[in-house]
């Protein structure tokens, strides 16, 4: 995480917006910042952003199903002294019910079993790993990163930590780790929610916003034939081992339909373009999972697309070889906004979410109340909604779905825009934008819950 001091927050803000005109383009884009206005305006672009805050009092989406107690009722409980627990309880039942059951990954014990990898190995070193037991079983070559990767499979009874022990000390200095396993930040809801849209109150966006944009998400498969991305554009990609089939396509057709899907089924940047990259697989007991291996190669694709954004909907362990490709990535100019993750936890981060240049995002549930199966810890960044969240699921139709997994594309949006305007070429760059455009919740500034606080900066495309 970056370590200088946070950017000054404001309580109030006003609801004017000042305009800039871009004579080539004749865009529009500005952002309010506490009582002042800072114009943004976007060169060579297609399309027209406007970015301003809301209100410090927002009309909140409405979260629960639960009426209000009745008003009479209320009064005489408050005259008896207290509203009784019995009249809570279904409202508390009802709000939970929107968040899931809390995911039990441990990143600590999730890796492929029998290999481990290293990042660009020493000359000769398949002979010295050769008569210790070790095989290379993959060569990887990260072209656009500049890194080499490779897989190794581990002497037959030995575990992986042991394994990484042993090719430490024949090849010291050398990078090696585990293929560590990722999983996606989403959990099941029971209750119906609202479209991504109008759950941030981006609804009145045109149905082209996004136009010149390209985006970049690295999850698991997508159906491209779902009516809500069907004609859009998108380009999708696999990345898996040999033998293995593609991870199937139902969390990432959720995610890719929050950031490009049709705009009636709540598409943040409709008119943007999409390279989808799975790195998700059906492993040989018929489990999906996604793999360092899997990461590292989505992302050296997607740097060689030259997108504005990257959205990562995993948490994972901190991985060495993965750290090192992120860091390539950064010199690469990749702006990466990922999941915070949902595993309840303060003293475990998530990946790559933790990493400093890697733009960390959490839920809320409406635009106040934090997501209680979220991860939290100095590395988050902000909070956007992610709870009852109505997202396209393959085959069609939708359904309901909450976790840190769907409050990240609403800040890959907001980072695509201003990367793309030349505003936030890094990581530390769109932290101090946005920042000066939230509404600071929790303790008085930063914190580890929500990092600056809810985003309130929203695109209006013309």
């Amino acid at each position: 995480m970056a370590t200088q001091t946070p950017p000054a927050k404001t309580k109030k803000t006003r609801r004017a917006k000042k305009k800039g005109m871009d004579a080539d383009t004749k865009t529009l884009t500005s952002i309010m910042i506490g009582l002042g206005a800072v114009a943004f305006v976007l060169v060579g672009g297609v399309a027209a952003f406007n970015f301003f805050t809301q209100p410090d009092t927002p009309k909140r989406p409405q979260i629960a199903k639960a009426k209000a107690p009745d008003t009479a009722k209320a009064s005489a409980s408050s005259e008896q002294g207290s509203t009784t627990q019995a009249t809570l309880s279904p409202l508390v039942d009802d709000f939970r019910a929107y968040e899931g059951r809390r995911s039990t990954f441990n990143p600590d014990l999730a890796y492929e079993p029998g290999e481990i990898i290293l990042a660009d190995p020493p000359t000769g070193f398949e002979d010295k790993i050769h008569s210790a037991g070790f095989r290379v079983m993959e060569h990887i070559n990260l072209g656009k990163l500049g890194l080499t990767v490779v897989r190794v499979s581990t002497p037959p009874g030995m575990s992986v930590p042991n394994a990484i022990k042993k090719l430490g000390v024949i090849l010291p200095g050398a990078t090696i780790d585990a293929n560590h396993q990722y999983e996606e930040s989403v959990r099941n809801t029971a209750k119906a929610g609202d479209n991504p849209r109008k759950m941030a109150g981006w609804d009145m966006l045109s149905p082209t916003c996004g136009k010149g944009l390209i985006l970049g998400q690295i999850d698991s498969g997508v159906d491209t034939n779902h009516p809500a991305l069907n004609g859009q554009k998108v380009l999708y990609k696999a990345f898996g081992k040999a033998g293995r089939k593609p991870g199937p396509p139902d969390h990432g057709t959720a995610v890719a339909s929050m950031l490009v899907g049709r705009a009636e089924w709540g598409g943040l940047l409709p008119g943007a373009q999409l390279f989808a990259a799975n790195m998700f697989e059906i492993n040989e007991k018929g489990k999906k999972v996604g793999s360092s291996v899997g990461l590292m190669k989505a992302i050296d694709w997607l740097a060689s697309r030259k997108v504005h954004a990257v959205n990562l909907s995993i948490a994972g362990s901190d991985n060495r070889v993965v750290r090192k490709a992120f860091d390539l990535a950064k010199k690469a100019n990749l702006m990466l906004v990922a999941a915070v993750g949902n595993w309840g936890r303060t003293d475990k981060p998530a990946y790559p979410a933790a990493y400093n240049h890697v733009v960390a995002v959490t839920a809320t549930k409406g635009s106040e109340l934090i997501y209680s199966h979220a991860n939290q810890g100095k590395y988050v960044d902000f909070a956007a909604p992610g709870v009852g969240i109505y997202t396209a699921q393959s085959g069609g139709g939708g359904k309901t779905q909450s976790g840190t997994s769907f409050a990240s594309p609403y800040i890959t949006a907001m980072a695509a825009i201003l990367t793309k305007a030349g505003k936030t070429p890094t990581a530390n760059d769109l932290r101090r934008t946005l920042s000066k455009a939230t509404r600071d919740l929790g303790k008085p500034g930063k914190d580890t819950v929500f990092g600056y606080g809810y985003v309130k900066a929203r695109p209006a495309c013309k």
